[in-house]
């Protein structure tokens, strides 16, 4: 998931990794082996759970460039959620009372070529209220807490709030968990389908941050072994999702 850091970044992620509830290692498959990873690691699509992702920004992603993520997921035969994200962002220069907060998580997002900790604030929604908020029937505020309205105006751009944003999506996902008995550990695959055709998959794997360099040295062992190129991919699922539906909106006005 994430290649040996040269000694600049050992120095950057150790402060992350102390001040971070948990850690997510992940790697992008290139779309020209998504059949064979697929086949190799056993993962049966139609044991997967279906999710439909919604994002929401300007048609420019202002809230993206400004490092936030406004987010609600739809999820089959499940609780649905939604969450605002703040990222890059350093724990120890949050709030204190916003590192305590029962609904904020703090991660660091390991791949290969980087790293990223960012702080997401949760909370709960059912799939048919944000059906209709996707359908105009719901305004978007209320889709997300109180907590999660002052979180977003803390850290938006001036004039860019729950008002003034668009629908970006939806994206359908298929997620499921396995565990390959040459890990040991817990997977998860996701593949992402972009209304052009396109796929992102991704595989990923989450854990404490006093394991983080354990489980790497070993994810990395198991993914080489599936013969998988472990350079930086620029394509994550957030940003080509983000980057489809914004070019749309600009193509429609």
């Amino acid at each position: 998931m994430v290649k040996l850091l040269s000694d600049e970044d050992l120095v950057h992620v150790l402060p992350l990794l102390k001040g971070s509830n948990s850690v997510e290692l992940k790697v992008t498959v290139p779309e020209d082996a998504h059949f064979d990873v697929l086949r190799t690691i056993g993962v049966d699509p139609l044991d997967a759970r279906m999710r439909q992702v919604f994002f929401f920004d300007t048609a420019d992603l202002t809230l993206d460039r400004s490092g936030v993520v406004v987010r609600a997921r739809r999820i089959q035969d499940a609780s649905a959620d939604t969450t605002v994200k703040l990222r890059p962002v350093v724990p120890d220069e949050l709030p204190e009372d916003l590192r305590h907060s029962g609904s904020i998580g703090i991660e660091v997002d390991m791949m290969p070529g980087g790293f990223v900790c960012s702080a997401s604030m949760k909370g709960k929604a059912t799939n048919d209220e944000i059906l209709e908020t996707a359908r105009g029937q719901r305004r978007l505020r209320k889709l997300f807490s109180k907590e999660q309205r002052v979180f977003l105006e803390a850290h938006a751009p001036e004039g860019i709030g729950f008002e003034n944003v668009q629908l970006l999506g939806p994206t359908f996902v298929l997620k499921q968990n396995f565990q390959p008995p040459e890990l040991g550990r817990r997977l998860v695959a996701e593949l992402w389908f972009i209304p052009d055709g396109s796929r992102v998959f991704e595989l990923s794997t989450k854990c404490l941050p006093a394991e983080t360099f354990q489980v790497a040295v070993a994810a990395r062992a198991y993914l080489e072994g599936l013969g998988l190129d472990l350079s930086a991919d620029p394509n994550t699922k957030t940003k080509t999702t983000l980057d489809f539906f914004a070019a749309e909106l600009q193509s429609s006005v």
